[in-house]
């Protein structure tokens, strides 16, 4: 059975070493789904839902703008069985921690564990599609270091999400059919899920306390093997897909400073999306626009974002200064149409040495305009590009989590463990909790 999860994988695109881990991964999630005595002649089914490297992308996706994806070949290997009723059970073959609810519409959803993501899946699944009433045994295990700033919160949800649907034959449904016809369209609705609002007819609700987008979920479902995708949001809309150099990779420093979703994590991630909500507040208010989406009022004409600015200036806003806005316009305006553009140009005339320069200077608003930055990440970056990374950069939602660096495929074990070095010696109290690994791009959710 693990030859042929791997073998499966491989066909998808994820690389053979990948491959192999993932098929013992598998056999891992089968025993844990196992001890569950799922009922007799069930049949099972298993998926594969990657994390993800948002290569740039800060806290734009939200607001209508761009991001620069691609998969991680890292993620969720999951198992899943229907049952003969609407009781949800899931079990973590890495800790054995087990829940159980109800595929219910008026479920009660707890904060603050992971458990509260597959049950916000429930209970929106249950009020969208009031004919799903198939419960199933799940089993599932992860490679995706947690909290940091991988979407491992958000792999888990688009998994359980797929192996409902699959259960339930959602696709058969006149809701599904009538607001979901592509991947994108699917990644736009599992956003809604996590921030509640509503998608087409498909009402929204409780979410998970998040004002977030869709960008995870589009990577997860949308980008392909060895290519960095280039996304615009609000709808989910591809740009164009860049073939990363052969003799490239990324490797991913994981600082062990949590990037939680929750608690006062939580509230900081949320102030930086109620800034750029705000900013499209005061714009409306002063230009009598009704603009859905920063992006869209930014780039309606041609002096727009002046006069944005000039709104700002004269803003006076009960949590947010003038200046902390215009700050926070001007990262998501450089981020979303100048940077990610020319990074993506460069890429594809294959000058790297431009990439680097663009990607400082994203890392640079991070730090300065954004203000999501911690010391780890910071230091991180800096060192990733004095160690010879061609480029590097902080990514998720910030106040931890890790950075990217792009290097030489032949350097890139031998920069891994000069890049951990430097760090640990930096930071020793976060020694334990920090990883670096290599990876290239991989695939996208895969039904094995």
């Amino acid at each position: 059975m693990t030859d042929r999860y791997a073998e499966r994988l491989a066909a998808a695109g994820m690389s053979r070493a990948a491959c192999e881990a993932k098929g013992r991964l598998f056999e891992r999630a089968s025993r844990a789904l196992g001890r569950l005595e799922a009922p007799s002649g069930a049949s099972t089914l298993a998926l594969f839902v990657p994390g993800r490297i948002e290569v740039l992308g800060k806290h734009t996706d939200y607001a209508g703008g761009r991001s620069l994806l691609c998969a991680v070949e890292r993620g969720f290997c999951l198992v899943a069985a229907p049952r003969p009723d609407a009781l949800i059970r899931i079990v973590d073959a890495a800790d054995r921690a087990l829940t159980a609810f109800g595929l219910d519409p008026d479920l009660v959803v707890p904060q603050g564990h992971w458990s509260g993501y597959p049950m916000t899946v429930a209970r929106r699944l249950a009020r969208n599609f009031p004919g799903a009433r198939t419960g199933a045994d799940i089993g599932f295990v992860s490679d995706l270091p947690p909290a940091a700033g991988m979407s491992s919160s958000s792999g888990l949800l688009t998994a359980v999400f797929l192996a409902l649907a699959a259960v339930n034959d959602l696709e058969a449904s006149a809701a599904h059919r009538g607001a979901i016809g592509s991947f994108e369209d699917l990644a736009g609705y599992l956003g809604t899920i996590e921030n509640g609002q509503s998608f087409g007819a498909l009402e929204g609700d409780r979410g998970v306390g998040t004002f977030g987008g869709s960008e995870d979920h589009t990577a997860m479902l949308c980008c392909r093997p060895n290519q960095l995708s280039q996304y615009s949001f609000c709808p989910v809309r591809h740009e164009r897909s860049i073939v990363l150099p052969a003799g490239v990779c990324l490797v991913v420093g994981v600082s062990g400073v949590a990037a939680e979703k929750t608690g006062a994590a939580r509230e900081r991630y949320n102030r930086v999306s109620l800034a750029a909500r705000t900013i499209l507040d005061v714009w409306r208010a002063a230009s009598g626009r009704a603009d859905a989406t920063l992006a869209a009022a930014a780039g309606h004409a041609a002096d727009a974002p002046d006069r944005i600015r000039q709104a700002l200036a004269r803003s006076a806003h009960a949590i947010f200064s003038p200046q902390t806005l215009l700050d926070r316009f001007g990262q998501f305006l450089a981020e979303s149409t100048e940077i990610i553009p020319a990074v993506g140009d460069a890429l594809d005339r294959g000058d790297l040495g431009a990439v680097g320069a663009w990607v400082d200077r994203s890392q640079q608003a991070a730090e300065q305009l954004l203000g999501n930055q911690v010391p780890e990440t910071v230091m991180l970056a800096r060192a990733a590009r004095e160690e010879g990374a061609l480029a590097a950069s902080a990514f998720g939602a910030g106040f931890g989590g890790s950075v990217w660096a792009m290097v030489g495929a032949e350097d890139a074990d031998a920069f891994a463990s000069r890049w951990a070095e430097r760090y640990r010696s930096a930071f020793p109290a976060r020694a334990a909790g920090s990883q670096f690994f290599a990876t290239r791009p991989g695939p996208p959710a895969v039904r094995l």
